[in-house]
C-alpha cells in the first residue's frame, strides 16, 4: 500500500496542534454515559448535536481543547457578556463542514452565516438546571442575536418515552440525546447528573500501523492498528469510505471510532472508523 507523499505531508501539517491563540482548556461540565436506572421524569432532555463545542467566556469563543475560535466579528457581535456553553452547529450530518470551518484561519466568512451557537448551559449561573433553562430562554429571547440560539429542552416521563425519542432522533439523522437532572448545579468535570444517550459508544485512539487490503481493496487500506490512551491496541477494519481506504489517516494521527460495548478482555466490540480527530480533548478538568 502506497500513500502519496505530498498528501501525507499536508495531512500531518493539518494534524499539528495550533499554538496561536491557545489558552488553558475551559473548565466545563462534561457528561457521563447513560446506562439506565434513573427516574427520567426528573431530567430535562435535549438533542445531542453533532457539532463543535464552543465555550463563550463573555468576550471570546474557545474550543474544548483551549484553542481560540475566531469567527468573523459580526458573528459574536452583541452576544451577552456572560459565560455560555454551546455547540457550534450547522445541521445534522454537517460535522465535517463545521469542524473544517473552525480550524481554517481566515476562512470564508459566508460559511459562518449558516452556523449558530446552540446554547445548552450557563456555566456562571449558580441556579439549579431547571432555573438555568428559564434563564437561557430569557437570554435567547432578549438578545436579538441571529447567530445565537437556545437548544430546545423538553421533559419526558418514562424510559419508554426516552427510547422512543432516541429512535426518532437517530432516524432523522441525529446523534443522540443529552439528559440533565433538573436540580443539578453547574459543576466542572465529569458529572453523573449530566448524561449522554446514544445507540453506540465512541472513543479516540492513535493510529500506530496499517495493514494492506485484499481483494477489492488490494493496494489500499485493509485496517488501521490503533492504540488507546491506556495502551490497549487493536484493529479497525470497517467504517471507511473508498476514498478513505485510498488515502487513510496517517500513522500518528488520532481518530474517533464507534463501538458497541466491550468484549470480555476489554476490547471495543464491532469497532468502526468514524473520522479523524484533529483536536484531542484535554484531560477532564477537576
Amino acid at each position: 500500500m502506497r500513500l502519496r507523499a505530498p498528501l501525507v505531508l499536508v495531512l500531518c501539517l493539518l494534524l499539528q496542534p495550533c499554538e496561536a491563540h491557545a489558552g488553558p482548556p475551559p473548565r466545563v461540565m462534561l457528561p457521563t454515559v447513560y446506562r439506565g436506572g434513573i427516574d427520567v421524569s426528573q431530567y430535562w432532555v435535549s438533542e445531542k448535536l453533532d457539532g463543535v463545542r464552543g465555550h463563550w467566556d463573555g468576550h471570546r469563543l474557545w474550543a474544548r481543547s483551549g484553542a481560540a475560535i475566531d469567527p468573523p466579528a459580526w458573528f459574536t457581535a452583541h452576544w451577552p457578556a456572560q459565560a455560555m456553553d454551546g455547540e457550534l452547529w450547522i445541521a445534522r450530518g454537517r460535522f465535517e463542514a463545521i469542524s473544517t470551518l473552525v480550524r481554517t484561519p481566515d476562512g470564508d466568512g459566508s460559511t459562518w452565516k449558516r452556523v449558530h451557537l446552540m446554547v445548552f448551559d450557563l456555566p456562571g449561573d449558580p441556579a439549579p438546571f431547571e432555573q438555568r433553562v428559564l434563564h437561557m430562554r430569557t437570554l435567547g429571547s432578549g438578545c436579538g442575536c441571529a447567530t445565537l440560539r437556545i437548544i430546545p429542552q423538553f421533559r419526558l416521563r418514562t424510559r419508554a418515552e426516552l427510547d422512543a425519542r432516541l429512535r426518532a432522533v437517530v432516524a432523522a439523522g441525529g446523534e443522540g440525546l443529552v439528559l440533565q437532572r433538573r436540580d443539578a448545579r453547574y459543576a466542572v468535570g465529569r458529572s453523573d447528573t449530566l448524561l449522554k444517550y446514544k445507540p453506540y459508544d465512541d472513543a479516540e485512539a492513535r493510529v500506530v500501523a496499517m495493514t494492506p487490503g485484499r481483494g477489492k481493496y488490494a493496494g489500499q487500506l485493509g485496517a488501521l492498528v490503533v492504540r488507546r490512551a491506556d495502551g490497549l491496541q487493536f484493529r479497525i477494519g470497517s467504517g471507511f469510505s473508498d476514498a478513505e481506504r485510498a488515502h487513510p489517516p496517517p500513522i500518528g494521527s488520532n481518530i474517533t471510532f464507534r463501538y458497541n460495548g466491550l468484549t470480555a478482555n476489554g476490547t471495543p466490540r464491532f469497532a468502526r472508523f468514524l473520522r479523524i480527530r484533529y483536536d484531542m480533548p484535554p484531560p477532564d478538568p477537576k
